[in-house]
């Protein structure tokens, strides 16, 4: 539908979609307040402790050094010592938002936000949100249109919500195998790693040094150029196929029971539900994209677990304990945590991560150590969906790429 400005008469909304616009495709001023208050809970964090940033400082270079040695990748990737950065949960946020507001904002343009928020006729909302609404139905049509001046807000509000609820359980920034900008500096959040280990009656020393092996092994293996690449262009991808679904909380409204006592809290749960507020739905182009993404995270998770048991049961004297309660803690992950990684394309099931070991084990079974190194040595040599399952087919794919042309002797 297209013709006036809906909201011209309106002067509340005109100047509520004018402020909108002025943030783009997100309401990223929204998004930050969000996450800051669910992370802290509206609370007060201290300073990270001077000690712990210390002791840190000694465990990045043993991480560092230690997977080196196991893995065969140097986490540095020849630039400076890999640095461990303790941060509170709000300088999480913070750095998180930046570092994935380009996903973000190609699932708001996935989505129909517009890139510059306002309009040529400066109508105030989204350009480019036009919505194929019917001519006959005015209340629809307005609707639809409220709805996409509202969508750079609720955008940003499922963006912190998603955000702040990571912020919660994240260890570090790779919880999720989500790509960062390249840096020689890798994020620890010491308050949820020391309340962690309290919950569960381990060792402090025990689980910061666990953390620091598992941020700088997923490190070694994601800033790999073409691995970084390759995963980047997946997850950009995948988040661009979203498509709008643009009734998405008129159908969940539909299914509330007015006369039913907890009606108001199932109204309550729809509007903090972020995959009802986002309107986005799945596509065909992601069931195309996924298994590719499938594959090359469980490869990576494989990897990692692989290099971290080589490294761990003689650096870390309750790793045992410690990998089982990451694992059950892991179980324990809530819906908000799993809507982000289905926002990513990310597949962390325990089925998907026994498929990684099971890959890994296989090479090394049949090529040792030295058949492993290869899977990141060359982009060519990244798995395949069908190789996953079967790493014999990897290695022989590998060697037949490396093996020189033959030349007629004749």
């Amino acid at each position: 539908m297209s013709g006036p400005d809906p909201f011209g008469g309106v002067p509340f909304l005109g100047d509520l979609a004018k402020m909108i616009g002025r943030q783009g495709p997100i309401a990223w001023d929204a998004a930050r307040q969000i996450a800051y208050t669910l992370a802290t809970e509206g609370e007060t964090e201290a300073n990270v402790d001077p000690v712990g940033r210390i002791q840190l400082e000694q465990l990045a270079r043993v991480a560092e050094l230690q997977v080196a040695n196991a893995g065969g990748l140097d986490p540095a990737h020849g630039g400076p010592g890999i640095t461990i950065v303790p941060v509170t949960r709000s300088q999480w946020v913070a750095r998180t938002l930046d570092d994935y507001r380009p996903l973000y904002e190609r699932l708001a343009a996935s989505l129909g936000s517009a890139a510059g928020g306002v309009d040529a006729a400066g109508s105030g909302h989204p350009a480019g949100a036009d919505l194929d609404l019917p001519d006959d139905d005015p209340a629809a049509a307005w609707m639809g249109q409220l709805m996409s001046l509202l969508q750079p807000m609720t955008l940003g509000m499922s963006a912190g919500s998603m955000v702040g609820h990571l912020a919660t359980r994240s260890f570090g920034q790779y919880d999720l195998p989500v790509p960062r900008p390249p840096s020689n500096e890798v994020m620890v959040v010491l308050p949820t790693i020391d309340a962690f280990a309290a919950d569960w009656s381990l060792g402090v020393d025990d689980v910061r040094l666990w953390v620091c092996l598992h941020e700088v092994a997923h490190h070694a293996v994601i800033d790999t150029p073409h691995v970084r690449a390759e995963l980047t262009s997946l997850i950009e991808r995948f988040v661009a196929a979203f498509r709008p679904d643009p009734n998405g909380i008129e159908r969940a409204m539909g299914e509330v029971d007015p006369t039913d006592p907890s009606g108001l809290e199932a109204v309550q749960r729809i509007f903090t539900d972020p995959e009802v507020l986002m309107g986005a739905t799945s596509s065909p182009a992601q069931d195309e994209i996924r298994p590719r993404l499938d594959a090359l995270v469980a490869a990576i998770v494989g990897w990692v677990d692989h290099v971290m048991d080589l490294v761990g049961e003689g650096l870390v004297g309750s790793y045992a304990q410690v990998t089982e309660a990451v694992r059950r803690r892991r179980v324990q992950a809530g819906s908000a945590d799993r809507f982000v990684e289905r926002l990513f394309g990310m597949d962390l099931t325990r089925e998907r991560v026994e498929q990684g070991a099971a890959f890994v084990a296989g090479i090394v079974e049949r090529a040792g150590e030295e058949g492993l190194a290869r899977l990141w040595s060359d982009p060519a040599h990244l798995p395949t969906p069908a190789e996953l399952g079967a790493p014999g087919l990897w290695l022989a794919r590998i060697d037949l790429d490396a093996e020189p042309p033959t030349t007629d002797q004749s």
